[in-house]
């Protein structure tokens, strides 16, 4: 007898197929929840941060660099979550001789903050001290090679206090268990010989 078919007590064979049907349609419903649900997040929702000056993962402009101006790019943010208090930056080179070296540290961003213009952080932000021991923007100076520039930006839930030229341990300590987002802007930058 097909799996399809089923006798019921008075002997008459039964199609199950609507029952099998229903099931079969609740499952691909079920299934096709998470897609659907994905679908109507606004693309706002997820933070992002780009660059006009190089795309991610390109390279870097020999202008933000030390072989020229020196300044640092122009940046762009979308899609901060509602909940954040303040925005933070990190920029820096893991691919530094003798290990990471951070460019540059900007804090005390407001949460709606829309980019950072070249040249300059946005007003009201505190900029911290970077590797080469000044306070603001170094820009990539591989001493060899080609190394990668990562741009972080923090969404926090607090806003970050600290004094102008604080280290970069000081900053993650205040960030430490506050981040509610991230979002990563990867350049690459290599000296002309």
């Amino acid at each position: 007898m097909p799996s399809a078919m089923r006798p019921n007590p008075d002997g008459r064979c039964e199609m199950v197929v609507e029952t099998f049907m229903n099931s079969f349609f609740a499952l691909l419903v079920f299934s096709a929840l998470p897609f659907t649900a994905m679908a109507q997040i606004a693309p706002e929702s997820v933070m992002k941060l780009t660059s006009t000056d190089f795309g991610d993962g390109g390279n870097i402009p020999k202008r933000f660099t030390c072989d020229d101006e020196n300044i640092s790019p122009s940046l762009q943010i979308t899609g901060v979550p509602a909940a954040a208090k303040s925005l933070a930056l990190i920029v820096d080179d893991p691919d530094a001789p003798r290990g990471t070296f951070t460019h540059w540290l900007v804090w005390s961003l407001p949460p709606d903050t829309k980019e950072f213009v070249t040249g300059a952080a946005p007003a009201g932000a505190v900029q911290g001290s970077n590797d080469a021991g000044k306070t603001g923007y170094a820009g990539p100076c591989p001493p060899s090679g080609q190394h990668r520039y990562y741009f972080k930006l923090y969404a926090l839930d607090v806003p970050v206090t600290l004094p102008a030229g604080s280290p970069r341990k000081a900053l993650e300590k205040a960030m430490e268990g506050h981040v509610l987002n991230q979002a990563v802007l990867l350049g690459r930058y290599a000296r002309e010989k």
